[in-house]
């Protein structure tokens, strides 16, 4: 009995620490000294940019002007007005945009969106397809730099995409925007440290056209540019991190859009990596495959309130079970995975996010993945499983 339960905690220990230690790898590879990026040499492509919107009419227009500005000729510039009841094709019109309305009250979700606007584009097809989301702001010059890297690497590229708290937000907005750029930034950069791909993120991603026009748009999944980005690691075409390209949106600052957001992410990421990664594993090994491999762990970490809230645990539980029954080793891996989880978060905050919230701020840390608790148990009892657009200040 004692030989059983000393396997069956030391397993789960063992489960808990590989995630752990890939997020550890990534954070410290992120922290080496930064060679300066390699000169795009390819001619700029003809591109298109492409604005899936759903009622944004509040932001519509600011997201169109920052990238009407980095448009030459024969550039064009498409919005698809999906399923809207506002004024959100109106005002891409007043901006310059070429838009056309979408409405399927039965197919909903950015990915049904996207496949509308690739097929719209189909007759005039560009060499480069940019897709923004409609509630983000383009950094300068990032769509020149986006569209020359991905026709000269010939496989999709993903600027750096940060979500920001609106100024005057809570402690728990601050502390998602830290764990936002852990997973947008650091994570990505380290594994670019070593030439490995990143996920796809949704904003941001560039794509030559001969391969976007034979993905797998169709469809209402909840992380569509997380699925997006393994098909294409799985057809030998793996992502490009490129963060000298910058994407910006901002968290809603109402708790029920947060909420809203937060769960289609969470439930989406996790229902990927419960469904997927035993498949990718095996593939990646079958193939030898390590960029699929390489994308394969970086989804086995989970969002990091969740892997904190599951190491609490385990250290809990493997500390009484030393105390009760001497069984040292799931003790000693577990608290071996909640010192590298620590080492971990303080060296990104160190490197990359000490200018955006104080420390005092980070120790809060805790206390808002312990408020995540309900979202998590939603997914085992109620899984959210339909596209939702998460509510603004504006709706």
């Amino acid at each position: 009995m004692m030989t059983l339960l000393t396997w069956m905690l030391s397993a789960l220990a063992l489960l808990a620490l590989l995630p752990v230690l890939v997020l550890f790898a990534q954070v410290v590879l992120a922290c080496l000294p930064s060679r300066a990026a390699a000169p795009v040499s390819a001619p700029r492509p003809r591109l298109a940019v492409l604005v899936p919107a759903h009622n944004e009419s509040a932001l519509i227009g600011a997201t169109l002007a920052s990238i009407a500005a980095q448009l030459i000729e024969g550039d064009r510039l498409l919005v698809v007005a999906d399923n809207c009841d506002d004024d959100t094709a109106d005002l891409a019109r007043l901006a310059g945009a070429e838009v056309i309305g979408r409405y399927d009250e039965h197919l909903r979700g950015k990915g049904y969106a996207l496949d509308f606007g690739v097929r719209h584009l189909a007759a005039d097809a560009p060499q480069v397809v940019i897709i923004v989301d409609a509630d983000c702001q383009v950094g300068e010059g990032a769509i020149d730099l986006l569209a020359r890297r991905c026709i000269e690497a010939e496989r999709p590229v993903q600027a750096l995409y940060l979500m920001r708290a609106p100024q005057g937000t809570g402690l728990k907005v601050q502390i998602a925007e830290f764990a936002w750029r852990v997973k947008n930034l650091v994570r990505p950069l380290g594994w670019a440290r070593l030439g490995l791909p990143c996920q796809l993120m949704g904003s941001g991603m560039a794509f030559v056209w001969r391969d976007l026009v034979l993905a797998d748009l169709a469809n209402g999944h909840l992380v569509e540019d997380l699925k997006l980005g393994l098909d294409f690691c799985r057809s030998a075409k793996p992502p490009l991190f490129c963060p000298q390209a910058q994407v910006i949106s901002y968290f809603p600052a109402n708790d029920e859009g947060l909420s809203s957001q937060r769960t289609r992410w969470e439930h989406g990421h996790l229902g990927v990596l419960l469904a997927e990664v035993p498949r990718l594993l095996g593939a990646s090994v079958a193939r030898r495959n390590g960029k699929l491999l390489a994308m394969t762990l970086d989804l086995l970490v989970p969002p990091l309130a969740l892997l904190t809230l599951a190491l609490l645990a385990l250290f809990v539980v493997s500390w009484l079970a030393f105390l009760l029954f001497k069984v040292s080793a799931p003790a000693q891996i577990a608290t071996a995975a909640m010192a590298l989880l620590g080492v971990a978060v303080l060296l990104a905050w160190s490197r990359f996010s000490r200018e955006l919230i104080a420390f005092s701020v980070l120790m809060y840390a805790p206390f808002y993945a312990m408020k995540k608790i309900p979202l998590y148990v939603g997914f085992l009892l109620k899984r959210q499983v339909e596209w939702v657009r998460s509510k603004r200040d504006d709706r």
